[in-house]
């Protein structure tokens, strides 16, 4: 990781390297990088530079030819539905951990249509607040790396993959 990269740390999204700098933990000084999460402008993240347990959690950025091939391959319907809540918590609590796009993208598809499903048998009936939670988990995670490698705003990323992946 260099100075300027941009990159994809955790539940923090996407974040420029703006820094290294020397920080002092339990009388031991090392050096940390300096993240600055692209869509969170206010926060700083300290990630260290030496430590391998939080560099599994991050990433590089795909580039705009991987975004359209990765989009072009999911037509189809690859739902992934578990009916045991539990099991299907556990399932997309790994998916988002993971951060693997192709299940996401199935994630968001799968949740997306059974809402619709949903909603045709009466207009009043909703996901669970867990899927519900999923889905926005999945949706932000996407969205904002897409959005940003794309060059468009956030809110055009899920129809561009409906789009291009129906």
């Amino acid at each position: 990781m260099n100075i300027g990269d941009v990159i994809i740390y955790g539940r923090h999204g996407i974040c420029k390297v703006t820094g290294l700098q020397d920080m002092s933990v339990d009388e031991t000084t090392r050096p940390y990088y300096v993240l600055k999460p692209v869509y969170n402008t206010g926060a700083t993240v300290y990630v260290s530079a030496v430590s391998d347990s939080k560099k599994t959690e991050i990433r590089k950025l795909l580039s705009t030819d991987e975004i359209f091939s990765l989009v072009k391959k999911m037509s189809g319907k690859n739902f992934i539905w578990n009916k045991d809540n539990r099991k299907r918590k556990e399932l997309y609590s790994q998916i988002i951990a993971d951060g693997n796009h192709t299940e996401l993208i199935n994630m968001i598809k799968t949740l997306q249509c059974h809402k619709k499903e949903l909603k045709e048998v009466n207009k009043n009936n909703k996901l669970q607040i867990s899927d519900e939670d999923f889905l926005k988990g999945a949706e932000k995670t996407l969205c904002e790396e897409f959005a940003y490698v794309l060059k468009i705003n956030r809110e055009e990323v899920m129809p561009f993959i409906f789009e291009h992946s129906f």
